[in-house]
């Protein structure tokens, strides 16, 4: 215990907020003779009193200027810490005799966490320490998700899943995780409702709080839960500093999800903007981050701009060459088969990235590309009077009939393809209009194709 006040005082001191937030980091795989000697004895009076002793008798000695209000605070927040770590090191495996688990360790957690946040409510804990708060959110976030794990995996589990009969598995699945999410919420509201001098808020806090709860509302499949974030802080908005004056990897996460959210409101324009802003401001060697982005980004640029991703730009992503390369070359290639062949063959992964509606509509794009072959392959009409020879314009339905049903691999018979035609006009993807009783389509003289070239 001796040496963590002797980094506090050390971080106190120099006011380094992340100094101080490595203190109350509880990494036992890194650090297990570390973590240990924190944990000494195990004797929660011993502890205490050691405590006391070095913040009230020592610390004024050293010289911080410190309050001994804000000392009884920062005392019951390593005491929480000393407690949490006990039961972290008997979950895993480094304490032999003592029993634990991943629930007790969350529990154990989230009360060092409410310890933080009420530090700065009761206390006066001062803004620099605002990754002490970073440090909470995180591995609560964490120790809940492994808590759900273990109790999904255990009998106690099972036996509930039995023996209820209104139990709802999904409900429980993520039962802490769902607990955690409402304190991670106070952890964004400390930092949204503080009204100190900017150059002294907590709201410089802000974003990494919300990065924590968007990670959390998409793990537990409440993504919608995230617009009341965003509608919050858009209401306070002229009381915060600008995004771009956090770090870059808090901005490239938060507009990564704010990208995602668009998108999952088929907002396919704001949701490229969020995207790319996100793509460009990435780390090169974060590939992990890089791929997420253009899971979403390649399906927008496919609906806005029409637009497939290159061989070169998906080669560092083997996973997302294997997902979009196919779409992409069975729509540069007008093949209804193969299209419907690679979306069916992707499609639980579709799904689980919530994409697969988005790449459906990219049959739209390859039936275009199929009707515009027709169109070409018609060649011009005769010029009159040395005029300029223009394409042929008044097209027969049979050959867009024969066409699609060559690329679709099935019968299809004309009135469907009048129907899927009409719905190409519709969507601005062809322009003319469709002569049924002659069995014609009449294509526009100028542009047919908007955005091909033809």
């Amino acid at each position: 215990m001796d040496y963590l006040i002797q980094d506090f005082r050390a971080a106190y001191a120099e006011l380094r907020g992340d100094r101080l937030a490595e203190t109350l980091r509880p990494d036992v795989q890194a650090y297990p003779s570390k973590l240990l000697s924190v944990w000494g004895r195990g004797n929660y009076r011993d502890v205490k009193g050691d405590l006391s002793f070095l913040f009230y008798n020592n610390l004024p000695r050293s010289g911080l200027s410190i309050s001994r209000d804000e000392a009884a605070g920062w005392i019951e927040v390593y005491l929480a810490y000393w407690k949490a770590l006990g039961l972290i090191l008997a979950a895993e495996g480094i304490r032999d005799n003592d029993q634990s688990s991943w629930e007790k360790v969350y529990e154990a957690w989230k009360d060092l966490t409410l310890q933080i946040i009420r530090g700065y409510t009761n206390h006066d804990f001062e803004n620099w320490t605002i990754p002490c708060l970073y440090i909470a959110g995180k591995y609560l976030r964490q120790f809940a998700i492994r808590a759900d794990e273990e109790r999904k995996n255990s009998n106690e589990y099972s036996d509930a899943a039995v023996m209820q009969d209104d139990f709802d598995p999904e409900s429980e699945e993520h039962k802490l995780l769902e607990d955690c999410a409402r304190h991670l919420n106070r952890i964004f509201q400390t930092c949204l409702n503080d009204r100190a001098p900017l150059e002294e808020s907590r709201k410089w806090g802000i974003y990494y709080a919300i990065n924590l709860l968007f990670k959390t509302y998409f793990k537990l499949n409440s993504a919608s839960l995230s617009k009341n974030v965003l509608m919050a802080i858009s209401a306070g908005r002229g009381d915060m500093p600008t995004l771009d004056k956090f770090p870059k990897s808090q901005q490239v996460t938060f507009k990564y999800y704010e990208g995602v959210l668009s998108f999952l409101e088929e907002n396919y324009v704001e949701a490229e903007k969020h995207l790319t802003m996100a793509w460009h401001m990435c780390h090169k060697d974060a590939k992990r981050n890089l791929e997420l982005i253009l899971t979403y980004l390649v399906p927008c640029h496919l609906l806005t701009t029409h637009t497939l991703p290159s061989p070169q730009l998906l080669e560092p992503f083997p996973r997302l060459q294997r997902l979009f390369l196919p779409l992409a070359t069975a729509i540069k290639k007008a093949d209804l088969r193969a299209f419907d062949i690679a979306l069916r063959d992707g499609e639980d992964e579709f799904i689980r990235r919530r994409i697969y509606l988005t790449l459906e509509r990219g049959r739209d794009i390859a039936l275009r590309n199929l009707l515009r072959r027709v169109f070409i392959a018609g060649g011009f009409e005769e010029a009159k009077d040395g005029a300029q020879p223009v394409r042929r314009t008044r097209v027969p339905v049979a050959e867009f009939t024969a066409a699609v049903k060559i690329s679709g691999g099935e019968d299809i018979d004309s009135d469907e393809v009048e129907c899927l035609m009409a719905n190409m006009i519709y969507k601005n993807l062809m322009k003319g209009y469709i002569a049924h009783e002659r069995g014609f389509v009449v294509l526009s003289k100028n542009g047919a194709f908007p955005g091909t070239g033809v």
